[in-house]
């Protein structure tokens, strides 16, 4: 199965924590998972930073998630044409590209948000 790691459950997965829950590990663990994050992903870290939100350097998250055998995901014109067409069920354009990016692929993309739910089928809440 291929997984797309939203922002969040990406960083809780380089860093083991805790509120990743079990079923959500093992779906990362499983045999012939394909584990993918977005440069999307890391966009967004590199935004956070520089607002100071967040303490993370971009360019080492990326290395941290290729080390643990996470696969990079470009963003790609085909993703950027599904953004331009998904309803406002949700306004943060970093959640918008990544459920845009599990459309177009197709790829599961997981994630803590609830209100991602709302996009359908290639999005699941862990």
């Amino acid at each position: 199965m291929r997984y797309l790691l939203d922002t969040q459950v990406l960083l809780w997965a380089l860093a083991d924590d805790a509120r990743l829950a079990a079923p959500a590990r093992r779906l990362l663990l499983a045999p012939g998972a394909e584990v993918r994050y977005s440069l999307g992903s890391i966009w967004e870290i590199a935004i956070k930073r520089s607002l100071g939100k967040l303490d993370f350097e971009p360019g080492l998250i990326a290395d941290a998630a290729e080390a643990d055998g996470f696969v990079a995901l470009p963003i790609l014109r085909e993703h950027l044409g599904v953004v331009a067409s998904l309803t406002w069920h949700h306004r943060d354009p970093f959640d918008r590209l990544l459920v845009a990016q599990s459309v177009a692929e197709p790829i599961l993309l997981l994630t803590a948000d609830a209100a991602l739910a709302r996009y359908g089928p290639t999005v699941r809440v862990v």
